[in-house]
């Protein structure tokens, strides 16, 4: 696999990651939409937030669709840092599997630790 290869790989998984993040999330906002788009906001209720995966079951369809096409979105930069680390592996460059192994931990506790 030359570099040319790789690029052309690279770039149609994350053409392929965010045209699926957009269309369910278009998917879902035309389904939310469908279902209350005529409603008014309640602001006098306070709705605390869910944290983890918990918050599927609580959330609305539409709404936790919505999120999983984000959640792709969030995936799909994620997938082209696992693909670099095989691809370089593949090659036999250690240094930059290191590098980017390094990367991989460093995104993935950023997103483990955000609140």
């Amino acid at each position: 696999m030359n570099d040319q290869e790789l690029e052309q790989i690279v770039g149609n998984l994350l053409r392929t990651g965010v045209i699926m993040a957009a269309t369910v999330v278009l998917a879902g906002g035309i389904w939310y939409l469908a279902v209350s788009g005529q409603s008014t906001p309640d602001y006098h209720a306070f709705h605390p937030a869910a944290l983890g995966l918990h918050i599927f079951s609580v959330l609305p369809k539409p709404e936790a669709l919505i999120l999983i096409g984000l959640l792709l979105l969030i995936a799909t930069p994620v997938a082209r840092v696992v693909f670099a680390i095989i691809a370089f592996a593949l090659e036999g460059d250690r240094l930059y599997v290191v590098f980017t192994l390094i990367v991989l931990v460093i995104l993935l506790y950023s997103i483990a630790t955000a609140a």
